[in-house]
């Protein structure tokens, strides 16, 4: 349990000592369960398939992005905050520093997430030249699922290898303070996780990076009408809701709820 504040610095500092913990959240009731159980909360545009019911992430819009991440601070005070920039809203250095400032001044998250390749340098170093904490995803990224043709595995060569790692390296020395690597080859994280100085948090990346972040809908057993391999089910939330949804319309139809003692 985090007893203070989590900052990029203390992050950084966990590389090679400490695994990072991380997970999702989309609301102020979630990230405050969570809140100092974990180091990193991200608020992912993967809500809009694991909270909207959407099958992909590429209508997250700013202001949807915006009003989660303000829940999500309101709810957590010390784990460290990160939010998604959206599909379509760091498209040139220009669009995306006016969104990124947006995200700052109408949030208090502690840092923001681009899904990028090496074509995407120069909006990285426009963002993190004006002060604004940066991590960079890799690897296989939701928001080209459309472009790629579905979500596919990466590092699967050592082509793919090389333009990960030249990526990760030249995002590191853009100014990027994590990187996220998702759905690559176990070995290759590991020749990323050893090049960088910063840390790096993967999902579907094997157990060589420096942390794990997980969907809470399906570390949780929340979402069930599939497991991705990457996925370990801590408990069956479902079924356990479920189960108490349950009771609690028996109880009402028997009239044995409300009692005298929950009642005016």
């Amino acid at each position: 349990m985090l007893d203070k504040k989590m900052d990029i610095a203390t992050l950084k500092a966990k590389k090679g000592i400490e695994k990072i913990t991380a997970i999702t959240a989309y609301d102020a009731l979630m990230a405050h369960i969570f809140d100092g159980e974990v180091d990193v909360i991200l608020v992912g545009d993967s809500l809009k398939m694991s909270f909207g019911g959407e099958s992909e992430t590429l209508g997250a819009s700013m202001q949807e992005m915006i009003y989660h991440t303000k829940a999500v601070c309101k709810g957590a005070k010390h784990s460290f905050i990160i939010a998604d920039m959206p599909f379509g809203s760091y498209a040139t250095p220009n669009m995306a520093l006016k969104n990124a400032l947006r995200f700052y001044k109408n949030t208090a998250a502690d840092a923001l997430k681009l899904e990028v390749g090496i074509e995407k340098l120069p909006i990285i170093k426009a963002l993190c030249e004006e002060g604004i904490a940066i991590m960079a995803h890799i690897g296989l990224k939701p928001q080209f699922m459309r472009f790629d043709g579905g979500f596919k595995v990466k590092g699967k060569d050592e082509a793919q290898a090389k333009e990960l790692i030249d990526t990760a390296l030249a995002m590191q020395e853009a100014g990027v303070f994590g990187m996220l690597i998702e759905g690559v080859k176990s070995e290759v994280s590991a020749r990323i996780t050893q090049a960088l100085e910063i840390p790096t948090i993967g999902i579907g990346a094997g157990v060589e990076c420096d942390g794990q972040i997980l969907v809470w809908s399906d570390a949780f057993g929340f979402f069930d009408e599939f497991k991705p391999k990457f996925v370990r089910r801590y408990c069956d939330g479902k079924a356990m809701l479920k189960d108490a949804i349950r009771a609690y319309a028996k109880d009402v139809k028997s009239q044995a709820f409300p009692q005298a003692k929950e009642s005016y």
